[in-house]
């Protein structure tokens, strides 16, 4: 059983730890708000650039040679995959969450007989991921010097993308990351950038919108296609930005409620055995009296 000594000494480390956590907390509170208002103000622009290009797509003539970004190279034989995660831990599941789907889409890859490749953005990441995916990891990023990623990084990444497909070296691209819904909630996504997937209910949203565009669509689509690549990517940034911020303040409120609890725990049995130790010294005082 812990000495008297040992249990404040425990005690007060907890408190300590507990001080500690509950500053985290409301550090990445004070984040999440802007974290939380960039991810909303970025969706619009990432969304309507995609049916920019659904209404690009959709006025191409018939035969035209419409770009490999958007309709693919034909082949379906390299998958790349940009793993994008934080840089820092404390955040509970965020990074297990994104990488755990991303081990799910690389075993059905290779289970197709498919070649992979993957790109990981965060230390974190790949420090989950190269252990069992190591082999297949082309190029890392970390980003953890910058306070905050912008555009430039998320360019830089595309740039990266842009080249290995430029060179032909993969078929398909697909980025993971985390969708941020609520501090509570936080979705992960596997995305395909390219070739430039658009989703069914985009399609329904621009039906009845109409575009003239100069010069031709097919112009507009080479230089448009490359640029949305990096928008997507930072899109994922400031996703997961929220979502970093949003499990990391959950992480941490939980973090601080247990170690209340265990800090209640260890103070009753501090007060218990403290007060062993004295009816044991009183005992010994009474049976010393009694033998004289």
């Amino acid at each position: 059983m812990p000495s008297l000594d040992d249990l404040k000494k425990r005690i007060k480390s907890v408190k300590s730890t507990q001080k500690i956590t509950k500053a985290m907390k409301m550090v990445a509170a004070a984040k999440l708000k802007k974290a939380q208002d960039n991810a909303e103000k970025g969706r619009p622009y990432s969304e309507k650039l995609q049916n920019i290009i659904l209404n690009l797509t959709k006025s191409l003539s018939e035969g035209s040679n419409a770009p490999k970004l958007l309709v693919g190279s034909g082949k379906d034989k390299v998958h790349l995959c940009v793993v994008i995660t934080a840089d820092r831990g404390l955040c509970g599941g965020f990074n297990s969450n994104i990488c755990k789907l991303a081990k799910s889409h690389f075993k059905k890859i290779l289970k197709g007989g498919k070649e992979l490749k993957i790109i990981t953005v965060g230390s974190k990441g790949h420090d989950q991921i190269k252990a069992e995916y190591g082999d297949y990891i082309i190029y890392k990023k970390s980003f953890k010097e910058k306070k905050q990623i912008t555009f430039n990084e998320a360019n830089e990444i595309g740039k990266k993308v842009m080249e290995l497909y430029d060179q032909e070296q993969f078929d398909k691209c697909f980025i993971f990351y985390n969708n941020f819904k609520n501090v509570i909630t936080q979705i992960p996504q596997a995305e395909q950038i390219i070739p430039t997937f658009i989703k069914q209910e985009d399609k329904n949203k621009e039906k009845a919108l109409f575009y003239e565009f100069e010069p031709e669509e097919d112009e507009i689509l080479e230089d448009l296609l490359p640029k949305n690549v990096s928008i997507q990517i930072l899109k994922a940034f400031l996703e997961n930005a929220a979502s970093e911020q949003g499990s990391r303040m959950t992480a941490m409120d939980n973090a601080t409620r247990n170690a209340g609890d265990l800090v209640d725990k260890l103070t009753i049995n501090y007060n218990r055995s403290r007060q062993a130790s004295i009816t044991k010294e009183l005992i010994e005082i009474i049976s010393g009296a009694e033998s004289l």
